[in-house]
Order: C-alpha cells, then sequence, then structure tokens
C-alpha cells in the first residue's frame, strides 16, 4: 500500500542517514471529522549504526503544529528536505554539529 504510514524510510545523505515516519494526523477532539486521511511525519538524522534512542546520537524533528500532507509520500518528501537542511547547516533551528563533535574519528 503506498501510502501505508507505518514504515520508517531512510535516506542516505553526505554520510547521515535521515529517518522518516509518516503518519496519519489525529483530527483534534473539537473538530469535525474528515471525509480523507491526512498525514505528518516525525524524523530524525543521526550517523549511520547510532541508536536514535541514546541522548546525543541523533537530531529529531517533526512536522509542525498546522502542517499536514495528502499522501504518506508527501509527508515522507517534505521530511526527507528538512532532514537535508539539517544536515546541509541551512535549517533555521537544527543542526548536526553536536553529532559530529560527539563522533571523532579514531
Amino acid at each position: 500500500m503506498p501510502d501505508d504510514p507505518a514504515q520508517w524510510h531512510v535516506f542516505d545523505y553526505e554520510g547521515f542517514e535521515v529517518h522518516v515516519l509518516p503518519q496519519l494526523k489525529p483530527t483534534p477532539e473539537h473538530a469535525p471529522p474528515r471525509n480523507v486521511d491526512r498525514y505528518v511525519y516525525i524524523g530524525h538524522v543521526c550517523r549511520p549504526g547510532a541508536n536514535a534512542d541514546t541522548p546525543g546520537e541523533a537530531v529529531h524533528f517533526h512536522a509542525d503544529g498546522e502542517d499536514e500532507y495528502k499522501t504518506a509520500q508527501d509527508a515522507v518528501d517534505d521530511a526527507r528536505h528538512i532532514g537535508r537542511s539539517i544536515v546541509d547547516g541551512t535549517h533555521p533551528d537544527l543542526s548536526v554539529l553536536a553529532l559530529v563533535s560527539h563522533h571523532q574519528p579514531g
């Protein structure tokens, strides 16, 4: 199923991995029911083989509260772009500098 929101997508980029998980956007309690599904995402950037649950091993990010996408693939595509901006240093709030200084080559 192409819009299956339960699968992590992993992209290699500039020596890092961008992990993205599209999810169905929950409908707020006070909102009327939706006729169509909308998607959001969570994700993180890490070095290959890193444990994203270990502090200092990954930079986590997610869709902003107002963001929503028509398909899971649209959410993945935008999240991949966000992950790349974190690696490139062009994201306004997030950076991989802590990951780079955390893992000095031996």
